[in-house]
């Protein structure tokens, strides 16, 4: 049966720094760069019939340097919009909001660019995604979406019939490669966080 496969994109150098980066359009760092190409190594061979990407250029470049070149971008798949955390680290938002957690207490409002949106919001996005995808997948064709790392938290959550904000439950890694699939005709979780 076909797999939908989910690769995170390589680190920046606000990911590696622990800042929520939702809307901020940074590029891959060196090893960011390495982490993608690693990642290609793990989908080598395999044919997708339709690859996405976030139209976000360290989502555009991994996929790229992953070997998923023909991916087409889907804003879909764009980023939590972090609002007024957008740049932040959990320690910087908790100077201020104590006990802080995303998954819990979301975001508050931003400048225009980054207006913020909810867990509820990130879910009916990532819901469009998958609806686009599942009459591919059951053609029995592969599909890859390339994006961050929490809206593809919040897109497993849904792919297995969970509230968006279960997307707390599984952590990911940069440029790790997951996978998800079914079982007896019911959505599961084949591999998870995996990198080269």
């Amino acid at each position: 049966m076909a797999q939908l496969t989910i690769i995170r994109h390589g680190e920046t150098e606000w990911s590696r720094d622990g800042r929520h980066t939702g809307r901020t359009d940074l590029p891959l760092t060196p090893d960011g760069e390495r982490q993608a190409r690693e990642a290609g190594r793990l989908v080598a061979g395999r044919r997708f019939g339709l690859v996405l990407t976030s139209p976000l250029q360290r989502a555009r470049d991994t996929a790229a340097l992953a070997g998923l070149a023909d991916a087409e971008p889907d804003p879909d798949l764009m980023e939590w919009d972090y609002g007024g955390y957008e740049g932040l680290t959990t320690a910087q938002i908790r100077e201020t909001v104590p006990g802080w957690y995303l998954w819990r207490d979301g975001v508050v409002p931003g400048d225009a660019e980054h207006p913020g949106e909810q867990a509820d919001k990130v879910g009916a996005r990532v819901d469009r995604v998958l609806d686009r995808v599942r009459p591919i997948l059951a053609a029995d064709e592969d599909v890859a979406l390339i994006a961050h790392g929490h809206v593809l938290r919040v897109l497993t959550a849904r792919w297995l019939g969970l509230p968006p904000t279960d997307g707390r439950l599984f952590a990911l890694a940069t440029a790790a490669v997951s996978t998800l699939g079914y079982e007896h005709g019911e959505p599961v979780m084949t591999g998870w966080n995996r990198q080269a």
